[in-house]
């Protein structure tokens, strides 16, 4: 009894304090205190700068990687032209006229700058460049979860660039995709991604002010985003592990012909062209690869593919004979006097056989022909 009360007592004085009022010098440094924490924590919040006003491509896909890395992940993105705002901040880009990589200042606009992404590219880097050239091999390992010093890491770095990176240089500096008629291409650019993200700025008869361009800027930067993780996941995932079923068949090419000029895949729907060109250079291939074989694994026929000269190029190595062209069927079967024949395309660049017997005969008779 004695020890419940002497418990509620000292529970009775405990809660007089608390409400007892907190003196002026003590209360003084509590808000103090409070707001100094708020400051600190208002400066170490990250932010990702850049220019205010029309949005491209390359400065959305820039802010979109930088906020793939763990350093920048819960940065805000500040869009102002002001240097004063500008100066403050984590990092810019493609604003600012400077580029300076220790200080972390991404802009391609200023008179003299040359900056390529190297490795036998080129094209002059947009502030997307800049970003994945300094920042892609960090992002390309943490998004296949391997090393940066790894092959496939490497490898995937690469390729990104060469399919999908540097199209967004190109276009955004102004470089035309094919120099001059004749000459190969200067850079790939198949997903009309920059334009589609020029159609997202507001039009002349909508709201632009600031809020509204800063919310579609977001939206920009989801689609750039989107397909740079769609390209990395295709080229990790589809493409690289491709290149081992190509050299494999590269190495087995003289089981399938005698002459070495014939390889054959162990299935259809294989990505070969791109690796097949690589590694004949790496071997110092000789005679080149003229035809490929795979069975389609759709209609289970074989298929009979022509290499060209190179990579985006309609010209053959090697086409399939023309007296074969445009025919089908048993009229295919009477001229070429290969049964099964199924069809060879007009330009001679495909064809197709029944059986694996009946497309590597054909691909035999067209080495032969003049």
């Amino acid at each position: 009894m004695l020890a419940s009360r002497l418990r509620a007592a000292a529970a009775g004085r405990h809660l007089a304090s608390l409400l007892r009022p907190v003196p002026r010098p003590i209360a003084r440094s509590l808000v103090s205190c409070r707001c100094m924490a708020a400051v600190s924590q208002k400066r170490s919040m990250v932010r990702i700068g850049t220019h205010s006003g029309s949005f491209h491509c390359d400065e959305a896909l820039g802010c979109f990687m930088l906020k793939q890395l763990p350093e920048f992940k819960d940065a805000d993105i500040v869009r102002s032209r002001d240097p004063e705002v500008l100066k403050d901040l984590d990092v810019v880009i493609d604003v600012g006229g400077t580029y300076e990589p220790e200080a972390k200042r991404f802009d391609h606009h200023q008179r003299g700058f040359e900056e390529v992404f190297g490795h036998g590219f080129t094209t002059k880097l947009s502030s997307a460049g800049l970003v994945y050239k300094h920042y892609g091999r960090s992002i390309i390992a943490s998004l296949l979860g391997q090393p940066k010093d790894a092959k496939d890491t490497d490898t995937v770095y690469l390729a990104i660039y060469k399919n999908f990176m540097e199209a967004v240089d190109g276009i955004d500096n102004g470089i035309s995709q094919w120099p001059t008629e004749g000459h190969q291409q200067r850079y790939k650019s198949s997903t009309n991604l920059s334009s589609r993200v020029g159609n997202l700025n507001p039009r002349w008869n909508q709201d632009s002010s600031n809020a509204a361009t800063d919310a579609a800027f977001q939206k920009a930067m989801a689609l750039t985003g989107s397909e740079f993780l769609e390209a990395v996941d295709y080229v990790s995932k589809c493409w690289l592990p491709a290149r081992s079923l190509v050299q494999q068949a590269i190495e087995g090419r003289h089981e399938v012909d005698s002459s070495g000029e014939i390889i054959q895949l162990p299935q259809g729907g294989v990505p070969w062209k791109e690796h097949l060109y690589e590694l004949e250079a790496e071997l110092s291939l000789q005679p080149p690869i003229k035809f490929c074989l795979y069975e389609d694994d759709r209609e289970h026929k074989w298929r009979i593919q022509a290499v060209s000269e190179s990579a985006g190029s309609f010209i053959n190595r090697k086409s399939l004979p023309k007296a074969w062209q445009g025919l089908r069927d048993a009229e295919l079967d009477k001229v070429s006097g290969i049964p099964g024949c199924v069809f060879v395309h007009a330009s001679g660049f495909i064809g197709g056989n029944l059986t694996r017997d009946g497309v590597l005969e054909m691909a035999r008779r067209a080495l032969k022909e003049d």
